[in-house]
C-alpha cells in the first residue's frame, strides 16, 4: 500500500496507533538517511574537485583560467545531480511512484533539447575546447576567417579581439578548425633588401655581425637564430636577404618591428643603399 497515502488518509475511525507512528518515524529517518548521506558524498566529491582544480604554484594564467572554469561547471552539475538524487529518492521512500514523473521529464527533456541543439551544440564543444586545452585566455588565434587575442574561453560562446579592437563573439559550434598562433615557438623572417649594385657578401657580412647583435640583447625570448639564411629572391629592383629567428610566439610581431629598425639603421651606418621607388630628372 502507498505509504504516503496510509500515513496522510485520515477518516472518521482511524486511530493514531503505535504501528502508524512507527512508519512515519521509520520514513522521517529515511529522508533523513538519505539527506546526511547525500549531504555527505556531495561534500566529498565537491572536495575532492577543489583539490584537484586548485591553484597551484606554477600553473600559467591560462591554465589558471582554464581550471577555474572546468571546477564551475563540475560543481554546478554535482549540485543539480544532488537534488535529482535527493528528490526522487525521497519520493521512493514516500511511495510514491518516479517511473511515470521521469518519463514525462524524459519527453519534456527531448521536446526542449530539439528546440535547444544549437545551444546544447555549443556547451558539448566548449567543453571540450576548456578540457583538451586547445587554447586559453591570451592567446592569439585564428577561426571561423577571424582573427584575434581570446578574451574568454565560456561553454556557449568565445570571444576573440583583434588589434583593431573589434570584439567577435563565435558560438562554439562554428569553432571547427582552430590555428594556435602563440602555442609555442613562432618563427619570424626578415627580407632584407639591397640594390643590385650593392656587394651581397657585403651585405651578408653585416646582417651576421647584427644577428650576434641582436642575439645577445633578446636572448630571453630567442630560441633560436637569428641567422643569415642567404638570398631569397632577386626581385624586380632589389636582392632580398632573409633573417630567420625563432622567438617567444607573443614578442614574435614585436621582434619584427625591432630586426627591421635594426636592418635599417645598420644599413644606413654601412651605405648600403635600400631600393625605393624614386624619380631621376635629366635636364638636357
Amino acid at each position: 500500500m502507498n505509504k504516503f497515502k496510509s500515513l496522510f488518509t485520515s477518516s472518521s475511525d482511524q486511530v493514531i496507533t503505535v504501528d502508524l507512528l512507527t512508519s512515519a518515524g521509520i520514513i522521517i529517518l529515511q529522508l533523513a538517511g538519505i539527506f546526511i548521506l547525500s549531504k555527505i558524498l556531495f561534500k566529498f566529491i565537491n572536495y575532492l574537485i577543489e583539490n584537484i582544480f586548485d591553484e597551484k604554484d606554477g600553473h600559467d594564467s591560462q591554465t589558471i583560467q582554464r581550471n577555474k572554469t572546468l571546477k564551475t561547471i563540475l560543481q554546478s552539475a554535482l549540485r543539480y545531480l544532488f537534488y535529482f538524487v535527493v528528490v526522487t529518492t525521497s519520493l521512493q521512500v514516500l511511495g510514491i511512484p518516479t517511473a511515470s514523473i521521469l518519463a514525462g521529464a524524459g519527453v519534456f527533456g527531448l521536446a526542449i533539447g530539439f528546440g535547444a541543439q544549437n545551444l546544447v551544440e555549443d556547451i558539448i564543444t566548449g567543453f571540450f575546447i576548456l578540457f583538451e586545452n586547445q587554447f586559453g585566455v591570451g592567446d592569439y588565434i585564428r577561426v571561423s576567417e577571424v582573427e584575434g587575442f581570446v578574451q574568454e574561453v565560456g561553454l556557449r560562446t568565445t570571444r576573440i579581439k583583434n588589434f583593431n579592437g573589434d570584439l567577435h563573439i563565435i558560438p562554439n559550434r562554428r569553432i571547427e578548425q582552430v590555428t594556435n598562433l602563440t602555442a609555442d615557438l613562432r618563427r619570424v623572417a626578415v627580407d632584407a633588401a639591397i640594390e643590385y649594385e650593392q656587394n651581397i657578401g657585403q651585405a651578408v657580412t653585416v646582417l651576421e655581425d647584427l644577428c650576434q647583435e641582436i642575439k645577445t640583447n633578446y636572448n630571453e625570448i630567442i630560441n633560436e637564430g637569428p641567422e643569415v639564411l642567404g638570398v631569397q629572391e632577386l626581385a624586380a629592383s632589389s636582392v632580398k636577404i632573409r633573417v630567420v629567428a625563432m622567438v617567444e610566439a607573443e614578442e614574435s610581431w614585436q621582434f619584427e618591428r625591432v630586426m627591421k629598425r635594426k636592418i635599417k639603421d645598420r644599413f644606413d651606418e654601412e651605405s648600403i643603399s635600400i631600393p625605393y621607388n624614386h624619380l631621376t630628372l635629366v635636364e638636357k
